[in-house]
């Protein structure tokens, strides 16, 4: 597992009940996913703030993309959970993609432990454990997430998996105890490719979805 060191809010509003409305519908959706009828992916309009990724005010609304080989996990979790929206998933997944990062640059442990699975949640701990003993801060900054497509969906037992791949830039500095620039620079942005799995038990009440594995590339 890989320790991501990158990349806030999409939604304000989303802030303390991020995971609450991941795949939930607000009651206007169709009630299914559209089958493919060959290979072509699925799209599904997720909307962008752009206070969250960085895209600028009055930009389109980004486009995720269910790419091929999920489609059939995909069909598989609707037929499982008949209240999942993709588009709706997809907004909270950029969500989750700017607050977990924030929590890992700010060292918010608790919110670590909201947003992520106790794997995770340690992992990030441990980087995080290590940068304080160095007396390094993080100054960085989600410049704009430019896409978040859904790349692998399964389903076992009544636990869900959705992978959702993020390409993003982001400007990234170290800092030493005295604020001194010791690594990364805020006026170049760098651009990242991470795959985020976000897992949910779909027989429990609890709608949340947690961060259960991170991957570059």
């Amino acid at each position: 597992m890989t320790v991501i060191v990158v990349l806030a809010m999409i939604f304000a509003l989303l802030a303390l009940r991020l995971f609450s409305v991941l795949g939930r519908r607000t009651g206007h959706e169709q009630r299914q996913l559209p089958a493919p009828v060959d290979d072509r992916p699925v799209v599904a309009r997720a909307t962008a703030s752009a206070q969250g990724d960085g895209n600028a005010p009055g930009q389109r609304a980004a486009e995720s993309v269910v790419a091929a080989p999920a489609q059939s996990g995909l069909r598989a979790l609707i037929a499982a959970d008949r209240g999942f929206d993709v588009a709706q998933f997809m907004n909270g997944a950029r969500a989750a993609y700017g607050l977990i990062l924030e929590a890992f640059w700010k060292g918010d442990r608790e919110a670590l432990a909201r947003y992520c699975d106790t794997d995770v949640k340690d992992a990030f701990e441990s980087a995080i454990a290590e940068r304080e003993a160095a007396g390094h801060t993080l100054d960085n900054k989600l410049v704009r997430i430019e896409s978040a497509n859904i790349v692998d969906v399964t389903v076992n037992d009544g636990y869900a998996l959705i992978a959702v791949r993020f390409e993003a830039d982001l400007s990234a500095v170290t800092r030493d105890a005295n604020g001194d620039v010791v690594a990364g620079s805020l006026d170049d942005a760098i651009g990242t490719v991470e795959t985020w799995t976000f897992g949910r038990d779909l027989r429990s009440r609890d709608p949340n979805w947690q961060l259960v594995e991170t991957d570059e590339g």
